[in-house]
């Protein structure tokens, strides 16, 4: 029985995880879920899955979830401290890390430091601060299983091969919902065409980091920490069917993949219950039905962020943690239909220019450059908005 803190159990990640949980009671049991602000469905879930502990990060919810739960043997917390704290009890084994963006890295930190199995959803932690993260989680021997379809896709692939025989690791690309489409097409896009991704079942951020192919560039990041890679060892191809997942390259020539139709509960699944294989009954990939599997270079020119995100790869330093507070501000903004689809692109280079950059950062460097980025975001965000009137 493996005990599991679920960080951002409302989320898509999170709702998947439990749906996993659900079907096999006799091997996962809920200790901890936390929500930022879905209360209701906080506390629907800690009334099926009886966790020992709930933890609300925002605080004004708190009532809310603690009255609800008054009768059931539940212990309720609010504020990213409490948090922190109740992810280093020992009951835990697994913490599963599904909070969106920068928010999730103190909680995976405290986890590490705690010795406790990271179960990594939030691939922000590892773009803002991989090689902080990496390192303590050396220091600490704890492993850091991925939760990403393609990172989980590399990580099995790498079972029992020499990290020295790799020539490159290949992250699989649908395209998103845009795919093809050229500059005077995007310029018109709305958020409600962007959230349809052809292919995955996604939250909001990420189904236009999805369109945009941030998403990608963030992986691409995150691949290079998690696995211990030169930044050349890391490429991207389109694969729009979404069957492939990733691809490692040896020296030798070949290539091994992992392949699987699209869907995030066969990842999760798979990183709860490392390193053993349970079964289950998702549909089987059946080759019949895919009578290609096509493959294409990314359009780099018209996908800006892929670009942005590989610049900021090679730069390293607070770059990629700039860039990422950038293009959450501006993804929201988006959402809100404050900003056009190209206008992203242009905000996370104009705030990259203006923050200073930091060869070396330390924890508190990156605190204090998510912050600075994001207020340039904004400021960046008010006057696009004030040019259109």
């Amino acid at each position: 029985m493996k005990r599991l803190a679920i960080l951002g159990s409302t989320g898509s990640i999170g709702t998947q995880a439990l749906e996993v949980v659900a079907a096999h009671p006799d091997l996962f049991e809920v200790e901890v879920l936390s929500a930022h602000s879905n209360a209701s469905l906080l506390i629907e879930q800690a009334k099926k899955f009886k966790p020992n502990a709930v933890v609300v990060t925002n605080e004004a919810k708190y009532k809310e979830v603690k009255e609800a739960l008054l009768m059931l043997p539940i212990k309720v917390f609010s504020g990213n401290d409490s948090l922190n704290e109740v992810v280093q009890w020992q009951a835990i084994d697994t913490v599963l890390g599904a909070i969106l963006g920068f928010a999730g890295l103190s909680s995976i930190l405290a986890a590490i430091d705690a010795g406790k199995r990271i179960a990594l959803a939030n691939k922000e932690t590892l773009v803002v601060a991989g090689e902080l993260v990496m390192q303590r989680a050396r220091e600490k021997g704890v492993a850091v299983i991925p939760v990403d379809s393609e990172h989980s896709a590399i990580f099995q692939c790498m079972v029992g091969e020499d990290l020295n025989a790799v020539e490159k690791m290949i992250l699989t690309a649908s395209g998103g919902p845009f795919l093809g489409r050229k500059p005077n097409y995007l310029v018109n896009v709305k958020a409600s065409h962007a959230i349809q991704h052809p292919n995955w079942s996604m939250g909001a951020k990420i189904s236009i980091d999805s369109a945009t192919l941030m998403n990608k560039g963030l992986e691409m990041i995150e691949a290079k920490w998690l696995f211990g890679l030169r930044n050349e060892q890391v490429e991207v191809v389109i694969h729009p069917q979404s069957i492939i997942h990733s691809m490692v390259q040896f020296t030798d020539g070949s290539v091994k993949a992992q392949l699987g139709l699209p869907d995030m509960k066969l990842p999760i699944q798979y990183a709860l219950a490392f390193p053993k294989r349970i079964a289950n009954t998702y549909k089987r990939l059946d080759f019949k039905d895919f009578s290609k599997l096509t493959f294409e270079a990314p359009d780099y020119k018209t996908f800006r962020n892929l670009a942005i995100a590989k610049d900021v790869m090679f730069k390293g330093g607070n770059a990629p943690c700039v860039m990422n507070a950038a293009n959450e501000m501006v993804v929201n903004a988006f959402l809100q239909n404050k900003v056009g689809f190209l206008e992203m692109s242009d905000m996370i280079e104009k705030t990259l220019d203006q923050v200073p950059f930091i060869e070396q950062p330390a924890l508190d460097d990156f605190r204090e450059s998510d912050a600075e980025a994001r207020n340039c975001a904004v400021e960046f965000i008010k006057k696009s908005q004030l040019s259109m009137y």
